[in-house]
């Protein structure tokens, strides 16, 4: 009895679902998904190579920066004022009828000289309370003189 089971079972895949036109649907949608799949695979690899392009892109701006910025500097190096520069603080060189005076390093001078702080003034900051805060910023700023 299980024979027969096993034939008709066999019978009814066969001319049911085995048919050409099944076959050749399952072979077009191999073929479908074969080529979706390698798709795929290539807008992978072109992100992948992107990518490097434009990260080496990158590293060849910064070395074009850092190559420009290096000849400025090098050009402000071969310049009248940096060599006059340097000469006046290495060599401790003047230009005729200047006089420069150095002082020993250890003196109370000399440290007051190189200790100099630029003083900075500061402006007090008004408070303003909470609710012409308010008003200021729905009706513009011509409240807070209303207020006053």
């Amino acid at each position: 009895m299980k024979k027969i089971n096993i034939r008709r079972l066999y019978y009814h895949v066969r001319h049911k679902y085995f048919t050409l036109n099944n076959v050749v649907i399952a072979i077009a949608f191999a073929i479908a998904a074969g080529w979706v799949w390698g798709s795929l695979g290539v807008m992978q690899r072109n992100y992948n190579l992107q990518k490097d392009i434009d990260y080496k892109q990158r590293q060849l701006q910064l070395a074009q920066l850092q190559t420009s910025s290096l000849q400025l500097e090098s050009r402000y190096y071969q310049t009248q004022e940096y060599q006059e520069l340097a000469a006046r603080q290495d060599l401790g060189l003047a230009l005729p009828g200047e006089s420069v005076l150095i002082l020993p390093p250890n003196t109370q001078a000399a440290k007051d000289a190189d200790n100099v702080t630029p003083v900075q003034t500061t402006t007090p900051v008004q408070q303003v309370s909470n609710f012409t805060q308010w008003m200021n910023f729905l009706f513009g700023a011509d409240s807070k003189n209303s207020s006053s």
